[in-house]
């Protein structure tokens, strides 16, 4: 319990992993708001089949769009593609209310309803190349994916309950623009983040963007264990994509209880994904693989004995379940898949997880009208639980080696690919790096390089601050994603400074000489280097 204190604290402590986490559930609660919205709206006008087939309009362009968009990930700052995303929704939510206000025609709100939906394909491709970045070790990494994955189920319980009120007055242009103005302070939010790519193309000619996402299948293609994870998160949302209409549907013709249930449903299911949250933080630190088939089997079976109630409160209990069960499928995955792939690919294969999702979506909400007509709503639910199940036996033996596949240092790649002296270094050679990076852990006041002694190895601070002294006499404040002792392995003197621990402070230490080997080796990152300690030398050497 201390690792999992200690990291939700150290998240806690990091501004923009807040800010990010705060946006995250200001997106969340619009994307679920206007999706239950304009759901509802459709089946007013032509019951399940409208909605169904009103949902996968709002699908099919971010099949194609979400792993082309990622691309702009890896090739350039996941910062751009997100506020982007977050910009084109608040236009389309914006212009759907407008419609909506003015009972204009229901192709010109299903446009822009269409319109945010596509944008929200660069959202979730964007965040999983984010958070490595700004996280600062491994554990904060899954303790952001957690926290991350407790927000959506939080903004998921909030959009249930908001939109239930909201559709009680009649008003769902309400919905469309408080979802504008939430994902417009989203935006604003993140705008002022600075963090650089971690793909570099060393000056050589730049892929296009087939080209890059065919790269991004090649690697699927080659691994079976990251191939299993896209294809659970897909599986996922077709399970998702069939709740949405089956929310519609027991609330309406099950239950009895009229359409503003659909959002009270809705919140039933969020509810589960908070519970999820104390299940998901305490995955820390631990294989991931187990808990991935346990909370598949817990949707299977959730679903399967939803087919055989009639009762508002065990409904709803089940769907609890069923939340709950998602939400560590969900957030296991995504951590298993960050740790898993190269990470110079990571935006584009997240964003086919992206386009498969939307599939996922589609093929859900068009199974459940097919399976009503052919046996009633307890077919729909039982041929929904089947989706899960039936993508783990697709996975083969992959299943049982999910977690031995996990070694790529995402966190640790993040870290160094932010620092001015790997800027333009090969992913490849940074990504060797990484790997060889030791953490280590120093206490306020403990020295972490003494003036005079050899330099045998550079440091790059993760967390905290240093104090810089050169004779004693304090010259610099260094903190992330500063480095420490170029000057003595690039130039072969001994160490320049003194620095000294301001406060805890964790590093990643790498191998003197395999520095100089990645740094010498590579022109551009050897002038970037050089410039670091020709600079410092004349201000604050270390």
């Amino acid at each position: 319990m201390t690792r999992v204190a200690h990291a939700v604290a150290a998240l806690v402590s990091s501004r923009a992993l807040a800010r990010v986490s705060v946006a995250w559930l200001l997106f969340v609660l619009a994307e679920y708001s206007v999706w239950i919205a304009m759901l509802v709206y459709a089946y007013g006008r032509g019951g399940a089949t409208a909605a169904g087939v009103v949902a996968v309009a709002q699908l099919v362009p971010g099949i194609v769009v979400g792993p082309l968009l990622s691309t702009l990930a890896d090739r350039r700052s996941p910062v751009l593609l997100l506020v982007g995303g977050y910009v084109v929704q608040t236009a389309g939510m914006a212009g759907t209310a407008v419609v909506l206000y003015a009972d204009g025609p229901a192709p010109a709100a299903y446009a822009g309803a269409i319109v945010a939906a596509t944008a929200v394909t660069a959202t979730r491709p964007a965040q999983a190349a984010l958070i490595p970045a700004l996280a600062r070790n491994p554990d904060e990494l899954t303790a952001a994916n957690a926290v991350i994955n407790w927000m959506e189920n939080l903004g998921i319980m909030l959009a249930g309950v908001l939109t239930g009120l909201a559709l009680s007055t009649g008003q769902p242009g309400l919905v469309f623009g408080c979802g504008a103005g939430c994902t417009t302070v989203a935006a604003a939010l993140l705008a002022s983040l600075k963090v650089r790519a971690i793909a570099v193309n060393d000056g050589a000619e730049e892929p296009g963007t087939l080209t890059a996402v065919r790269e991004g299948l090649e690697i699927l293609k080659q691994r079976p264990q990251p191939r299993l994870l896209v294809g659970l998160l897909g599986a996922e949302y077709a399970v998702i994509g069939a709740l949405d209409v089956l929310f519609v549907v027991l609330a309406v013709s099950v239950l009895h209880e009229g359409p503003q249930w659909t959002g009270y449903l809705n919140t039933a299911y969020g509810v589960g994904g908070m519970v999820a949250g104390a299940v998901t933080i305490s995955l820390l630190g631990r294989r991931l693989g187990t808990p991935i088939m346990l909370a598949a089997a817990t949707v299977c079976i959730g679903l399967a004995l939803s087919a055989f109630s009639h009762h508002a409160l065990i409904t709803v209990l089940l769907l609890g379940a069923i939340g709950l069960g998602r939400a560590v499928l969900d957030m296991a995955a995504h951590t298993l898949l960050q740790r898993t792939v190269p990470a110079d690919v990571l935006g584009r294969i997240f964003g086919i997880v992206e386009g498969l999702s939307m599939a996922g979506l589609a093929v859900g909400s068009l199974l459940v009208p097919l399976l009503i007509h052919l046996g009633g709503t307890g077919a729909a639910l039982i041929g929904t639980a089947a989706i899960l199940p039936l993508a783990l036996l697709l996975g083969g033996r992959a299943i049982t080696s999910l977690d031995a596949a996990a070694r790529v240092p995402i966190v640790e790649i993040a870290l160094l690919r932010s620092m001015p002296h790997f800027r333009a270094l090969p992913t490849p050679a940074l990504e060797g790096l990484a790997q060889a990076a030791r953490r280590r852990t120093f206490a306020d006041g403990e020295t972490i390089i003494r003036q005079g002694d050899e330099g045998d190895l550079f440091y790059a601070i993760a967390d905290g601050q240093v104090d810089v002294r050169v004779d004693g006499v304090h010259v610099a404040t260094n903190r992330r994603p500063d480095g420490l002792g170029e000057i003595a392995l690039l130039r072969k003197v001994p160490r320049t400074a003194t620095v000294i621990a301001d406060g805890p402070v964790v590093l990643y230490a790498l191998d003197g000489a395999a520095f100089v080997t990645v740094v010498t080796g590579h022109d551009a990152t050897r002038r970037h280097a050089e410039a670091v300690a020709t600079s410092r030398l004349g201000t604050d050497p270390n």
